[in-house]
């Protein structure tokens, strides 16, 4: 005989895993939240900044030569309204240098200063401290599987994506 959460499970989606995968993901959230919220106290607490400015400095950090804003936004995957108040307040903290683009009178390339890729270093120490305490929980096979699992499922999105922009 079914149990009522079989048989609700069985009426809900048709398969018993639905509710799993339900049950996954807000799991998979719940914990992404709390580990970022966190990071953002750690950042307020430590540095006096947020994760979003942390971001972005985290995005230009990668590339030296700065990047348009709209590689930015792309980069942080977010809007370009979302990244210009930060990119303003990092410029007149002198973290950030506005640059203009060779041939395109409206383009500007945004990228650290030194003062910036330092502040950025010492919080990307501090970060990584953060996040290896966090995570020291997981054995080394736990925290392999973690990826194995995490990279499955980006995959399986990616040939969803390349699916979709192919219909």
């Amino acid at each position: 005989m079914k149990s009522a959460e079989n048989q609700q499970q069985t009426v809900a989606g048709g398969r018993a895993s639905d509710k799993q995968s339900l049950r996954n993901w807000l799991k998979l959230l719940k914990s992404t939240k709390h580990v970022e919220a966190v990071i953002r106290e750690k950042l307020r607490q430590e540095f006096d900044t947020t994760l979003p400015r942390f971001d972005v400095m985290a995005a230009l950090y990668r590339f030296e030569g700065g990047l348009k804003m709209t590689e930015l936004s792309a980069a942080l995957r977010v809007s370009n309204g979302n990244v210009t108040g930060i990119v303003e307040r990092l410029v007149s903290d002198g973290s950030v240098l506005r640059v203009p683009v060779a041939g395109d009178k409206r383009a500007m390339l945004v990228r650290l200063t030194q003062k910036g890729r330092e502040e950025f270093e010492a919080m990307a120490a501090a970060h990584e401290q953060w996040i290896s305490e966090i995570f020291s929980v997981l054995s080394p096979a736990q925290s392999a599987e973690l990826v194995t699992v995490i990279d499955t499922i980006e995959h399986a999105l990616a040939l969803q994506d390349e699916h979709d922009h192919l219909a």
